[in-house]
């Protein structure tokens, strides 16, 4: 096929395209998905938390939110009120949007990040008058915990 002057330069024009919006792209953060029961309140508090830090998400209602934890991987001893799912992580209970923005920067080896049970003072656990607890952010694998990060209410330690 003979490429004419004017296909070489459309070409040429297309690929500085292409490739100057790949990296605009890859700025954005990752669409998060969340499964949560319905009726959880707390769970909603920590959605929008997500969005406020600039996250995407879409929420999937679920009575069967065990059956989602036991599917990701979830260990017992880690497990909360919501389950997400993002860049190929698992996030389990009120993980600070800082937590999950370092976690996929810094992609290191593991399923995902949970914080166990329900934090006061944790991402959509915020109540007025009461104190921040004090918690650890676990990075969770198959076969291993080990502390990611320790926040007091949404301050990191």
């Amino acid at each position: 096929m003979h490429m004419t002057r004017r296909s070489l330069v459309t070409s040429l024009a297309a690929g500085a395209l292409l490739a100057h919006s790949r990296p605009l792209r890859a700025q954005g953060l990752s669409k998060i998905v969340v499964s949560k029961d319905p009726s959880c309140g707390c769970c909603t508090g920590w959605v929008d938390h997500l969005r406020q830090a600039g996250f995407s998400a879409d929420v999937v209602e679920t009575s069967e939110i065990n059956r989602v934890k036991v599917r990701l991987g979830v260990p017992d001893d880690l497990a909360s009120c919501l389950t997400a799912e993002i860049g190929g992580y698992v996030i389990e209970g009120h993980v600070p949007a800082d937590a999950i923005k370092r976690l996929l920067a810094e992609k290191p080896a593991g399923k995902g990040l949970a914080v166990a049970g329900m934090p006061m003072g944790s991402p959509g656990m915020e109540m007025e008058g009461m104190v921040p607890e004090t918690y650890e952010v676990v990075l969770f694998g198959p076969s291993s915990h080990k502390t990611f990060a320790r926040y007091k209410g949404a301050r990191l330690l």
